[in-house]
């Protein structure tokens, strides 16, 4: 921080470690605090616009994860649980929803008789395509607050460190 900036919650947090255990490092805290810090922010800002259309952030991730398939719009439960990153459980229960709510059906997958898909109705497919119009319109209002060559550096810095986190032995560092 330069100074005479006012801290933010992290650096409090910091400042009190520091004077409470100088032998720690709590460097890590200003990426790690405020990342969390910030994603917790951003969900929030995020889940305004998915309740205006009266989804929740997983039934949003549902309908989108069905849009990216392409006509016709529809994937089997444990592909929707894969391309959404939540456990077939949790799918069951934001497809019941969704169901109920008219923007998906279920059938039995010509296939395999024992196994189900899950497709985008012509409801669905309307409020998803204008839901997520309007969730890009959020996310760049949310990027703005940085300038094109900060979210450019800060999309490659993500990206690397997801990429270690995700699949450590590819980038293992010397």
């Amino acid at each position: 921080m330069e100074h005479g900036e006012p801290m933010d919650r992290v650096a409090r947090i910091q400042a009190d470690w520091r004077r409470e255990r100088p032998d720690v490092d709590v460097s890590p805290q200003g990426v790690i605090g405020r990342l969390h810090r910030l994603a917790d922010r951003l969900t929030e800002e995020l889940c305004v616009v998915y309740a205006q259309y009266g989804l929740s952030e997983g039934e949003f991730d549902v309908l989108c994860a069905l849009r990216r398939a392409g006509d016709p719009y529809e994937r089997a439960p444990g592909e929707l649980a894969a391309h959404t990153m939540v456990t077939t459980g949790a799918m069951t229960k934001r497809i019941d929803r969704l169901e109920r709510a008219g923007l998906v059906t279920r059938r039995r997958s010509d296939d395999d008789q024992r196994g189900r898909i899950v497709a985008l109705t012509r409801p669905g497919r309307e409020l998803i395509d204008q839901a997520f119009d309007d969730h890009m319109r959020n996310e760049r209002r949310l990027l703005d607050l940085l300038t094109p060559a900060e979210a450019g550096t800060l999309e490659t810095l993500l990206s690397t460190w997801l990429a270690g986190m995700e699949h450590p032995h590819v980038l293992a560092r010397e």
